[in-house]
């Protein structure tokens, strides 16, 4: 079995690192980072901190080096989705299988537009880049994954991808129907990711400053209000999410506030904005999940536009 990690950062790499290191597949590895890619290639992939080791696997950030897969795993920038599945397309066959552990919604509907079978997921480990070829294992957590509804994915591929998966050491559930999972960590990550990005606060310290941790319940109530007119169940209560997250070890960074101390363009799009319009069309005001994105879009243009 061939399996490709599409957008090797940090979620990406722990799970190329934990797939490889297991030896059950070849795994590929495919980045724009090429600094990165070389020093995978060169020295392979180092992980720190939830789990300390350094997995031997291929890597590349040339395209059409990649071989022809049984899996993907697209771990981009929900920014990036669309580049990055026209730039691999190639090396997935009507056989092939394509898994999202993306943030936000809206993945799966691109990638089905280039790949015959999709896989929709969400995962909650987290890591942050310490440098080429080595990653901060901040958070562990499960994976759920379940068929794209509109590619009519066979449930015995997701299950073989989970199996895999999870035997590497990253758990991960199969399930008839993950989109449940997908909102509860959409409505988690609208919540915390915008906030910390626009007061700086690690999740950590948002979660324990009790007018931001009341801004998260706020935000939570809204996203959970649309996910109840669309009919979705949620895999869990988000505010659980907000504590585990608060109380693991160190001061992690949600990928937002990450994304804006570097000054660059942020998932807001696919996380509050997803929600809000997700709301319009179902009839829910969502005026603080509107307020974040609108806050969040004016400060990307701060960068380009400062006049």
């Amino acid at each position: 079995m061939k399996i490709c990690v599409i957008g090797c950062g940090a979620v990406g790499s722990l799970f190329a690192a934990h797939l490889a290191k297991a030896g059950e597949a070849e795994v590929w590895a495919y980045d724009v980072w090429r600094e990165h890619t070389d020093a995978i290639r060169t020295n392979g992939l180092k992980l720190s901190g939830a789990a300390d080791f350094t997995a031997r696997l291929n890597a590349t950030s040339d395209a059409k080096e990649l071989p022809r897969c049984d899996y993907g795993i697209v771990a981009t920038k929900a920014i990036h989705t669309r580049p990055a599945i026209a730039q691999t397309e190639h090396i997935f066959d009507t056989k092939s299988a394509v898994c999202s552990v993306q943030n936000g919604v809206g993945n799966e509907e691109i990638i089905a537009e280039h790949v015959k079978y999709v896989i929709r997921g969400t995962t909650f480990p987290a890591g942050h880049p310490i440098a080429p070829g080595h990653i901060g294992y901040d958070i562990k957590g499960d994976t759920w994954i379940g068929p794209f509804e509109a590619s009519k994915t066979p449930m015995d591929k997701v299950e073989e991808l989970a199996g895999v998966m999870t035997r590497a050491g990253m758990n991960t559930i199969a399930m008839p129907d993950a989109r449940g999972a997908q909102w509860t960590k959409l409505i988690f990550n609208a919540a915390t990711n915008p906030v910390g990005a626009l007061t700086l606060l690690h999740h950590g310290a948002a979660a324990r400053f009790q007018p931001t941790n009341q801004l998260f319940n706020d935000l939570i109530l809204e996203g959970e209000a649309v996910a109840n007119k669309l009919g979705i169940v949620l895999h869990g209560d988000p505010r659980q999410l907000v504590q585990k997250g608060a109380t693991a070890p160190g001061k992690h960074k949600a990928s937002m506030l990450q994304d804006v101390l570097a000054k660059r363009q942020t998932e807001v799009d696919f996380m509050n904005g997803a929600i809000v319009q997700w709301g319009k069309k179902v009839g829910v005001p969502t005026p603080l999940n509107k307020a974040l994105w609108e806050l969040i879009k004016g400060l990307e243009c701060s960068w380009s536009d400062p006049a």
